[in-house]
């Protein structure tokens, strides 16, 4: 045993390990069987249900959906997402409630005696953690978002009662392959022989079909075995098996529209195919009023409407055009990525829809795109930009360039937004 805090253990995990992403599944399931062992484990986390998502963008909005909808339901529920916005704790959830430092500490402690000769990465540490949590928690449901991929994602140690797929597209190439057909085939690992196989890919790559059947699981395909359904003031969810007099839950268009819509018919897809007994007034409620931090999220800051969304792909991109096109007035945009994304393409997909733009270089993060590199491109493209020091200054003068009839929108990344997110605590606290 050590005396260590959570921040000194953070700072370890993220020191130790000589790769921060190394996949595969041996070292952290070698791991998990001896803690298993050690602990007279039986089941996958206890007697929880499981349900694994994996999806190239939407993956924590299906996860939150799912777990307003448990709790609504009166149904305990642990959830395990990455990465985080404030700390880290946020990643570790029981009941909707970040865990306590000395919980995962306490984990981690577990995993350091067990681990022996095995090194770990940071994310690995991080699954193990919540794995051990949520076994002696007593829950009735486990949601896991995989961190990366499907196949070779720490996550995947688990054998899933039911498997979401979100969405199928370009992002993290140089891990998960270069066509949305290999990364199909990645993201499809997560899958289980004839367990549920919730999918909300509805433009497939070449030979999807193909990749689906080789799971061997039991495909529900979104437009084919359940929907929804839209009007000027609602849509409707109409999942498959469930009672006839439920067979649709209404729910108010304004604040469920796009990726959203989808993500929150998986969802409640997802735990309809567990089994669980679902109260539509309770699932019509949790769903209206579910929000995720940091996607398509609205603020008002200074008399200034804020948009903030960690759209930081070419097709997350192209939702938050979509959305920006039905906003009126000038549109600023505050944008820092990291050196592997594809920023030409991202800004092919807004460039229409922001006037003026603010870009500045993430600091003190070590996969950070320079800052000229974003600035040169947008010249490239005919784009005048302004370069700011930090994520700070430039929201700053953004939202001093918006004024009283425009609105910010701040992109690129999970950092992005989190730096815009505690700039604001920081200023109200001050005020």
């Amino acid at each position: 045993m050590t005396n260590r805090l959570l921040a000194e253990w953070l700072e370890l995990l993220e020191q130790r390990h000589p790769c921060e992403i190394d996949m595969g599944v041996e070292r952290v399931a070698t791991v998990w069987q001896r803690y298993k062992a050690s602990q007279s484990l039986t089941g996958e986390v206890g007697k929880s249900k499981v349900i694994t998502v994996a999806g190239t963008n939407g993956k924590g909005s299906c996860v939150a959906s799912m777990q307003a909808i448990l709790l609504a339901n009166d149904y305990s529920v642990g959830s395990f997402t990455s990465p985080h916005f404030h700390t880290y704790n946020e990643r570790i959830c029981i009941n909707g409630s970040p865990v306590a430092d000395h919980v995962i500490v306490a984990a981690f402690e577990s995993i350091e005696q067990l681990r022996e000769e095995i090194s770990l990465t940071y994310f690995e540490f991080n699954t193990l953690a919540a794995l051990i949590i949520f076994s002696h928690s007593d829950l009735d449901m486990v949601l896991l978002e995989v961190g990366l991929g499907g196949r070779l994602d720490a996550a995947n140690i688990i054998n899933c009662d039911v498997a979401v797929l979100t969405s199928i597209d370009l992002d993290h190439q140089q891990w998960l392959g270069d066509t949305r057909t290999k990364i199909a085939k990645e993201k499809l690992g997560i899958a289980r022989a004839d367990r549920p196989l919730i999918i909300g890919e509805k433009n497939y790559p070449n030979g999807f079909d193909k990749l689906v059947q080789d799971t061997q699981a039991k495909p529900l395909w979104l437009g084919k075995d359940f929907d929804f359904t839209e009007n000027n003031q609602s849509f409707s969810i109409c999942p498959k098996g469930i009672k006839k007099d439920s067979d649709f839950i209404t729910l108010d268009k304004l604040s469920n529209k796009g990726l959203l819509a989808v993500n929150k018919t998986l969802a409640l897809q997802a735990l309809v195919s567990v089994g669980f007994s679902l109260h539509a007034n309770k699932c019509r409620s949790a769903l209206n009023s579910v929000s995720v931090l940091g996607r398509q999220q609205r603020i008002t800051f200074k008399s200034v409407p804020i948009i903030l969304d960690v759209a930081h792909n070419p097709a997350a991109a192209a939702v938050l055009a979509d959305k920006l096109r039905s906003e009126q007035g000038k549109t600023i945009a505050v944008a820092s990525v990291l050196e592997d994304k594809d920023w030409p393409s991202m800004v092919s997909q807004l460039k229409s829809e922001v006037d003026n733009w603010h870009i500045a270089e993430l600091t003190g993060i070590s996969r950070a795109a320079k800052g000229q590199s974003l600035l040169k491109l947008l010249y490239n493209t005919g784009i005048e930009a302004v370069l700011s020091e930090s994520v700070d200054q430039a929201f700053q003068s953004a939202v001093s360039e918006a004024g009283k009839t425009g609105k910010v929108v701040v992109f690129g990344s999970f950092h992005t937004v989190a730096k815009v997110l505690d700039f604001i605590s920081m200023e109200v606290i001050g005020e």
